[in-house]
């Protein structure tokens, strides 16, 4: 639990920094376990409220449990919503029969960048972990992007001993990532302690299977788990040898590197 705590007060750390730092934030929201963590860790940063728009990329494919979260937790906890969709692609058809990584850069990099664009935000808060998928542990606090939102990840800035770059060039988008030092145990030990509400997709609901991680409904296969509480997913993530976007279409062969390149969450 010490170590919780150490994460929980680096995040908000982040969070403060953050705020301080950049004008016209926003955060974008998923809705799935980690960046439901980063909304809580922002609602504790700032005493209830979360003073920036949540942005959520809606590429109309997602499990429709999902959108019935995010409209409810909305309400309940009166957040700023904004919600991005790339409408041009959606009517002349783009799904992920066209190809995943040509689906993903459609419907969420370039409607993410979109939404930055119209919007004019600065920087974007996002629940990036370093040890979920390989390209992410290249990854800063405090990222830097270009002025198309791309990045190269061989030009990211020290971070030694909690010294972080917050100043940059005009026009650098910034990438903000508190969650950076977590772990996938830690997320669900967290929900468990602070009693997060999260969907009932990442559990058994009796066919023995259950969502480890969760996307576009085409392309986010369950795995094979009983886990039927917080505590037996802890319990099963301390002894499973699958990578947990194993379940995600995107992540095949070099996709996710190309996806976040150029942008992508």
């Amino acid at each position: 639990m010490n170590h919780l705590r150490q994460l929980e007060d680096q995040s908000v750390y982040i969070f403060r920094e953050a705020y301080k730092n950049f004008d016209n934030l926003a955060m974008l929201w998923s809705m799935g376990k980690d960046s439901t963590v980063l909304l809580w860790l922002a609602r504790k940063a700032f005493f209830g409220h979360v003073p920036f728009p949540l942005l959520h990329v809606d590429t109309s494919y997602k499990i429709p449990a999902m959108i019935e979260y995010r409209d409810r937790l909305a309400r309940e906890w009166r957040l700023n919503l904004v919600i991005g969709q790339n409408k041009q692609a959606l009517a002349e058809g783009m799904n992920s029969s066209l190809g995943r990584v040509t689906c993903c850069t459609a419907l969420k990099t370039n409607a993410l960048k979109m939404l930055v664009e119209e919007k004019g935000y600065t920087g974007i808060i996002l629940g990036v972990r370093a040890d979920e998928e390989g390209t992410r542990a290249k990854e800063r606090y405090f990222s830097p992007r270009d002025k198309n939102n791309e990045w190269d990840f061989r030009e990211q800035p020290p971070e030694l001993w909690d010294q972080f770059k917050t100043t940059f060039p005009a026009g650098t988008h910034i990438r903000i990532h508190p969650l950076l030092d977590w772990t996938e145990i830690n997320i669900w030990e967290y929900i468990r302690q602070e009693n997060i509400p999260f969907m009932d997709l990442y559990l058994d609901r009796g066919d023995g299977t259950r969502y480890r991680s969760l996307g576009c409904a085409p392309c986010t296969f369950p795995i094979k788990s009983t886990a039927k509480s917080v505590d037996d997913i802890i319990e099963e993530l301390r002894h499973t040898t699958v990578a947990e976007r194993a379940g995600r279409a995107q992540d095949e062969g070099r996709g996710m590197e190309l996806l976040r390149k150029d942008g992508y969450m």
